[in-house]
């Protein structure tokens, strides 16, 4: 810590993390190791798989992709950190440091809203404006709107990180968290930081509520044209194509709600972290599983691949 005017300003601090049990260590970290090598592996492997397949190169894959680059991004900016403070003895992270994680953290979280209602938008452009989809979703459009979704998430993050990071950090300096979430963070300042929390749900606001209205509004279209499709076939078709982005909108949505939409004297910091998993390390390991498994197209691009590769090996022409 450092002195400045009367007060002894925080320059670093200690994230609490879970338990310091050895053997405890020893699975905690297998055990998270395991899940972030895996959320690598599925989401990497999904993005090459879109790429080297010319039949996934549609906007509702182009959005797939970029969801899968997020969730890449989101798991990286917590899980290392976390890794390493397990093993090691010093768990220290800087003031700017854990800023900057915060910020990494929100920017990404917030753009995976927004990308989550373009995705939304697409399936609502699919099914009830099929025959002028090509001209709705062209390129442009995607990419202006992964753009907008980054802009947005990040511009939001910048302004919820500036709002909580200028109080005054006066000690104690402990985080009861893995990482720099807004809670623990807030509950550490010596400061009135209700200004903050004003700006926190203003953001989620902007960005989630919207986000959720979007969603809530195209899902109201889909619905109503799903019902006018005279064939349970055809319908069953149209729900499947929706089913993996609801699921997906579901549990990310629900545990950014939990957390983060409710007032501050319900926070337990050693429950939330528990829950904090869940959104944090979890989500991005299981969303490419969602989409994986309940997609034909997906599957049988794999199933092309893994074709291909065995022929390979074996010597054996494949059409």
């Amino acid at each position: 810590m450092a002195v400045g005017r009367n007060n002894t300003v925080v320059t670093k601090f200690i994230l609490l993390g879970f338990s310091d049990h050895p053997q405890m260590k020893i699975l905690l970290f297998a055990f998270f190791l395991g899940i972030y090598l895996l959320t690598l592996a599925w989401n990497l492997s999904l993005i090459i798989l879109i790429r080297m397949d010319c039949h996934l190169h549609t906007p509702m894959y182009f959005f797939l992709s970029n969801l899968s680059f997020l969730d890449i991004c989101y798991a990286s900016s917590t899980t290392p950190k976390m890794l390493s403070d397990i093993i090691t003895e010093q768990k220290v992270i800087s003031f700017t440091g854990c800023a900057t994680q915060y910020f990494v953290f929100c920017g990404m979280g917030l753009t995976e809203c927004l990308l989550l209602a373009a995705m939304a938008y697409d399936r609502y452009a699919a099914i009830c404006n099929p025959l002028l989809y090509a001209t709705l979703m062209s390129q442009a459009l995607c990419l202006k709107m992964v753009a907008g979704a980054y802009a947005g998430g990040f511009l939001s993050s910048l302004i919820e990180t500036f709002s909580i990071y200028q109080h005054d950090f006066c000690g104690p300096n402990i985080i009861n968290h893995f990482f720099c979430d807004l809670p623990p963070i807030l509950a550490l300042s010596c400061s009135d930081t209700s200004s903050s929390q004003v700006v926190t749900f203003l953001v989620g606001v902007a960005v989630g509520v919207v986000s959720v209205l979007v969603i809530l509004i195209s899902y109201g279209y889909i619905v109503a044209a799903v019902l006018k499709i005279r064939s349970a076939p055809g319908r069953n078709k149209a729900f499947n194509t929706c089913a993996t982005h609801l699921t997906a909108v579901t549990l990310f949505y629900g545990s950014g709600l939990f957390m983060y939409m409710r007032p501050s004297s319900s926070y337990s910091l050693n429950r939330d972290k528990v829950v904090s998993i869940f959104y944090a390390v979890l989500i991005p390991m299981v969303n490419p599983i969602i989409y994986s498994f309940r997609n034909k197209e997906i599957k049988n691009s794999l199933w092309k691949v893994m074709r291909k590769d065995t022929g390979f090996l074996v010597g054996i022409p494949l059409s």
